[in-house]
């Protein structure tokens, strides 16, 4: 029986991937703040197959409070056999950019708290030599744009951190999983104006699930992004930094 934390268990993506998990039968430690938000989610869980669903309310921006959540997840549950990342802060580029404040506080909640979390988990599956460790970050880390190039920056050493986690923790049989969502219809992006490339969070979820079963270390989604963003990387700089992406 898979044992899940999921860190953020509110979000959208978070919500629609672990449907699936539940399915299965899975049990659950869910993390978010909202108290309301967790017990609701929880009760739809059990609904759907989840044989156990244990809640935990937290500011995980609060880095202090990491190592005893964790803590309380594996023993709530008698071990930890995944890990879903899904929290983050889209943030405001202008607002960013002019204030140093603002800017750091998007790192911190983007980058810093999650490498936080990272190391705790990454030490703990590396002893117990198995596991999945899945964590959303962003197709907006393969190149920084001027229109959300704060946000872009946290994505982007994100991106780096997971690679050099996956490189030392598949010696020891532990799957780690890059996610690079596109432009999901969120409450997050709810300000945005939508195009066509928008998907769903519950075709992203989806291919959540998919990636953590079938041992995926790196996955677009929706897959059109791989090819997006191949392009937007390879734009020569002098073409590039003339562009209003």
């Amino acid at each position: 029986m898979l044992k899940m934390l999921i860190i953020g268990a509110t979000s959208a993506i978070a919500n629609e991937t672990i449907k699936h998990f539940a399915a299965d039968g899975a049990e659950f430690f869910l993390v978010a703040r909202n108290a309301e938000r967790l017990n609701g989610i929880a009760s739809d869980l059990k609904v759907r197959g989840a044989k156990r669903v244990e809640t935990c309310v937290l500011d995980v921006a609060d880095v202090s409070q990491h190592q005893s959540m964790i803590d309380q997840a594996g023993a709530a549950l008698g071990g930890l056999d995944a890990v879903l990342i899904a929290y983050g802060s889209l943030g405001d580029q202008a607002a960013s950019q002019a204030s140093v404040e603002t800017a750091l506080n998007e790192l911190n909640v983007n980058f810093i708290s999650v490498v936080s979390l990272l190391t705790i988990l990454g030490n703990l599956f590396e002893q117990q030599r198995r596991g999945v460790i899945a964590v959303i970050g962003s197709v907006a880390g393969d190149r920084g744009r001027g229109s959300n190039y704060v946000y872009g920056t946290a994505k982007a050493g994100l991106d780096a951190f997971l690679s050099g986690l996956r490189n030392r923790l598949s010696k020891s049989g532990v799957q780690v999983l890059t996610i690079k969502p596109g432009m999901i219809d969120t409450p997050m992006t709810a300000h945005l104006k939508k195009t066509p490339l928008f998907a769903t969070p519950m075709q992203v979820g989806h291919d959540i699930y998919k990636a953590m079963r079938s041992g995926k270390d790196i996955i677009y989604t929706p897959f059109y992004w791989r090819y997006i963003m191949a392009i937007i990387s390879n734009i020569p700089e002098m073409i590039f930094k003339k562009l209003s992406l």
